[in-house]
C-alpha cells in the first residue's frame, strides 16, 4: 500500500495564488513606497525658490541664487557659486539640516 505523496494533492491554483500574493506584497512594500518618495522629491524640487537653503546628495550646503531648467546655482560659504543638477538636491538632508529654520 502506498501512502499519500507530497505535493501532488495540491491544486495548481494554489501555486498561482501564492505567486500573485508575493507580487502583491512586493508591490506594496517595495515599489509603491519608492514611487511615493520619488513624487515627494519631485514636488520638493519644484517648490525650491531663490534664497532657499539646500543640501546636495554630496553633503554641500548652500543657498539657491539662480534657478534654470535642469540646474540650480547655489552659493556656498565664502561666496563661491556652484552649478548643480536639480537631481543632486537631497530632500531628506535638506529637511534634517534646516527644519528648525523654517
Amino acid at each position: 500500500m502506498m501512502g499519500p505523496q507530497g505535493g501532488q494533492g495540491q491544486s495548481p491554483y494554489f501555486s498561482f495564488i501564492f505567486i500573485l500574493l508575493l507580487i502583491f506584497v512586493f508591490y506594496f512594500f517595495m515599489i509603491r513606497p519608492q514611487m511615493k518618495k520619488q513624487k515627494e522629491q519631485a514636488k520638493f524640487k519644484e517648490s525650491i525658490q531663490k534664497g532657499d537653503k539646500v543640501v546636495t546628495i554630496g553633503g554641500v550646503h548652500g543657498k539657491i541664487v539662480e534657478i534654470n531648467d535642469k540646474t540650480f546655482v547655489i552659493e556656498v560659504e565664502g561666496g563661491m557659486k556652484l552649478r548643480i543638477e536639480k537631481s543632486a538636491v537631497s530632500l531628506e538632508s535638506t529637511i534634517a539640516a534646516y527644519k528648525k529654520e523654517k
